[in-house]
């Protein structure tokens, strides 16, 4: 389910949109409806599933890492490229690099841990 998230700016609302169907699929695996009235903490304990928004998050500091520790990387190369002009309006508010620099904030790492 998250496969490849780790290379876009997750919104708040598509958090909340993953946090929902994993809850989903976790009461399915379980065999528990709503109706039962079971609370969803004690079936992610049961099953010994991560949240999703700490697992996206592990995932962005993994692949900016990644990323960081490559010397001559396309990758390296254009996130570090600044676009100039206003940004259209269909375009999110917030980029991918600003979310990995909460995260790091968040995590308290800087760019030379990433090359550990």
């Amino acid at each position: 389910m998250l496969h490849g998230r780790e290379t876009w700016p997750v919104r708040k609302e598509n958090e909340v949109a993953l946090q929902r169907a994993e809850t989903r699929m976790v009461r399915w695996m379980c065999g528990v409806k709503l109706k039962d009235r079971f609370p969803s903490t004690e079936l992610t304990e049961r099953l010994d599933v991560d949240d999703t928004a700490l697992v996206l998050q592990q995932n962005r500091l993994q692949w900016y890492g990644h990323v960081l520790r490559k010397d001559d990387n396309w990758v390296k190369k254009y996130m570090e490229y600044e676009v100039k002009g206003p940004r259209p309006r269909e375009r999110s508010k917030r980029t991918w690099r600003e979310v990995v620099e909460k995260d790091c904030q968040a995590c308290k790492l800087n760019k030379e841990d990433a090359m550990d």
